[in-house]
């Protein structure tokens, strides 16, 4: 994969999604210690212009909260990018390296930064294909 500058996209497919989980156990005081709003809200500044973040109610990964989804750009997609699911996201530093990764192009067209491996998990096929449909993420 190579590494390129952080660009302005277009909107929708054109751009990667960051679906950030906001619902039942993610985004609430069940992950103490967490100021929920100014994580979506760094995020959001961050990547203004870049990518898509979209909250949604439940990503049906609870046990995993805070839960965020990458989703590559059409691009990264046709370079072989697929959605990166990120488990434990609870503190500023990986919002940073999250945003720093899309920006540089995310799935498929850069390496996210090491230290999120340690973040990366595998739902079930059942919640991925959800996802993929546009479903269970709702706004």
């Amino acid at each position: 994969m190579s590494r390129r500058a952080p660009r302005k996209a277009e909107s929708g497919a054109a751009r990667c999604t960051v679906t950030v989980c906001r619902g039942c156990c993610c985004g609430t005081p069940k992950v103490p210690g967490v100021d929920h709003a100014a994580q979506l809200a760094q995020l959001r500044a961050a990547l203004d212009g870049v990518a898509t973040v979209r909250p949604t109610t439940c990503l049906d990964a609870c046990e995993q909260a805070n839960v965020m989804v990458v989703q590559p750009s059409a691009e990264g997609r046709r370079a072989g990018g697929r959605p990166v699911w990120l488990a434990l996201v609870n503190d500023a530093d990986a919002a940073a390296d999250i945003a720093t990764w899309v920006s540089a192009g995310g799935p498929g067209l850069a390496d996210p930064p090491g230290v999120l491996d340690l973040y990366e998990f595998q739902p079930s096929r059942r919640i991925r294909e959800a996802l993929d449909r546009g479903g269970p993420a709702r706004n």
